[in-house]
């Protein structure tokens, strides 16, 4: 499957991401994500290490699901591991429970600017999923994960694709949205959505959080751009 979506990624959403996916690095209850800037040596050798199987802190075992194979969905495998394998799941949910926002209609001025929005967040991911599942039972007869791959992939492109809009579907377009942007900044802040970027001074030169150890180039002036392609995710605008 083709990632979902038609705008791709600058240099400078990658270094907020990063800034953004900082406050999940240091949680010890990841499976599967991890952070590729440690902000030390002891949370680099304890993420190469094996881990039990994660435990969702705020979506239901069903919710968790939903969101695990929607995110897998933008976010693909292909010749490199997608959001599933890289966990981005854990992420959406660690983020969500702790009210952490990654993306807003408003600018975040203060503390209680952000839990509001994180509180929002809580709220639309709960929404979104029962909306979800209740257009996919009145389209289609079942829940979204019951349903065939052809039957999802059709449901999330109209979600995706303005040309696709639905007037019926504008709550499962805020939906999808908010899962792009979670989706997108829990896999390019692991090594391997990093990597996949093509941005080597980020991927091998930020061994430490929150300070750069480029010490040739410590404003990131003279970062190459990607010599190929960058897959393109999220909403055509």
């Amino acid at each position: 499957m083709t990632p979902l979506g038609g705008q791709g990624l600058e240099r400078r959403e990658i270094l907020r991401y990063i800034g953004i996916a900082a406050v999940a690095g240091m949680f010890p209850g990841f499976s599967k994500w991890a952070f590729a800037c440690p902000q030390d040596h002891h949370q680099l050798a304890s993420a190469a290490s094996p881990a039990t199987a994660y435990k969702p802190l705020f979506f239901s075992p069903e919710h968790y699901q939903i969101v695990e194979h929607v995110a897998e969905m933008i976010v693909p495998e292909d010749d490199t591991p997608g959001a599933k394998k890289t966990g981005v799941a854990e992420f959406i949910d660690f983020m969500v429970a702790n009210r952490v926002p990654v993306t807003g209609s408003r600018d975040v001025r203060t503390t209680e600017d952000a839990i509001e929005m994180g509180n929002d967040a809580q709220a639309a991911f709960l929404l979104g999923i029962g909306w979800i599942n209740a257009h996919c039972q009145s389209e289609f007869g079942h829940s979204f994960m019951e349903c065939t791959p052809e039957q999802q992939g059709s449901l999330l492109e109209e979600l995706a694709y303005k040309d696709k809009f639905r007037p019926t579907t504008e709550a499962g377009r805020e939906f999808f949205r908010m899962m792009r942007d979670y989706t997108v900044v829990g896999y390019y802040t692991t090594k391997i959505g990093l990597e996949s970027l093509g941005y080597p001074g980020l991927r091998t030169s930020w061994p430490s959080m929150p300070g750069c150890t480029h010490h040739d180039d410590p404003e990131h002036a003279h970062l190459r751009e990607p010599t190929s392609p960058i897959p393109n995710y999220g909403i055509t605008s």
